[in-house]
């Protein structure tokens, strides 16, 4: 496993992160169907074994159910993780309708129902989930910093901020990371942003880099008409007619280069996201300890030129359908 620097924090997070949304389980309006809290707990621990150093959550993840597993999944060993998780989605009532607040007195009471239900006394890495409400993201932001000052977070970070956003939370403290969607269907951070995170050593952690699945090798036409209507992806026009067929021709296109390089897709396609030196880590979900086992192995792979080079050849095509 390789280790990179956070930003300009003093973490060293491993090139492969676990991230635990599918965990949250299905029963929330964006899950990912049915899941067993055990397997959720041995994946974690699986990833650990690999060399796995970080795991990243988020208090809405199943209305803070992913945050209980992981911090069940940690006990005895939370003093060699780094622990990531977020801010700024919050639920109501029986409804759990879900509502978007960045007010201080807010995110105060995340931070400690956060710690609570991952029993652990600080958090490394607090994010900012969403961007929204946009009027609120300075007085968010300035909260962070506070709980920064008093102990309870380490570093914060943002996640799904454009490069504006960006610039305004950095007026007010150093931003150790961003979280953006990166992967081969998802690029939009390439032509601003990574250059400005580079810039002001912001650490680039990208989240769906196998976009939820499509670049796994694994997910079919079969695959996706089976999806629960719990899952999310049933909704999303990447999963569906028209793009799911053209995304799964680029899966298609991209094996011969996987077969060549000895390599699963899924670690082709991670290996792409971190050829990039602004990157810092990948975030992979997992749902059983051998999805993570097959992934991390991703870490070692190095992509060369010619193999770059093939890839955009591919990636263009699918530009030029959709």
């Amino acid at each position: 496993m390789e280790y990179r620097k956070l930003g300009h924090s003093d973490l060293y997070v491993s090139t492969i992160g676990l991230g635990t949304w599918a965990m949250g389980g299905g029963d929330w309006k964006f899950g990912w169907g049915p899941q067993d809290d055990q397997a959720s707990i041995s994946a974690v621990h699986a990833a650990i074994d690999q060399g796995i150093n970080w795991i990243d959550t988020a208090a809405i993840y199943g209305h803070g159910h992913s945050e209980i597993v992981v911090g069940q999944a940690i006990k005895g060993i939370r003093d060699s993780l780094i622990i990531a998780t977020k801010c700024g989605r919050v639920w109501e009532g029986e409804s759990r309708e879900i509502g978007k607040s960045l007010k201080a007195d807010s995110i105060r009471q995340e931070v400690e129902n956060s710690l609570q239900r991952l029993a652990i006394d600080h958090i490394d890495l607090y994010q900012i989930h969403w961007p929204e409400p946009n009027e609120e993201i300075e007085e968010g932001w300035a909260t962070i910093a506070d709980l920064i000052k008093e102990g309870k977070v380490r570093y914060g970070g943002v996640s799904n901020f454009d490069l504006e956003q960006l610039k305004r939370a950095q007026a007010i403290h150093p931003i150790a990371s961003l979280q953006p969607p990166y992967n081969m269907f998802r690029r939009e951070i390439e032509s601003e942003i990574m250059d400005y995170c580079s810039e002001n050593e912001i650490g680039i952690i990208a989240y769906s880099p196998m976009q939820a699945g499509l670049l796994t090798g694994a997910f079919t036409n079969e695959r996706a008409e089976a999806l629960p209507e719990s899952d999310w992806r049933k909704r999303h026009p990447f999963f569906n007619a028209p793009q799911l067929s053209i995304n799964l021709e680029v899966v298609e296109r991209l094996r011969p280069i996987a077969k060549n390089k000895n390599c699963s897709m899924s670690q082709l396609a991670l290996a792409w996201v971190l050829r990039r030196h602004e990157m810092t880590s990948a975030i992979v979900g997992a749902r059983k300890a051998e999805q993570i086992r097959e992934t991390a192995q991703a870490a070692s792979i190095t992509l060369n030129a010619k193999e770059i080079a093939a890839i955009e050849t591919i990636l263009a095509w699918r530009e030029e359908q959709v």
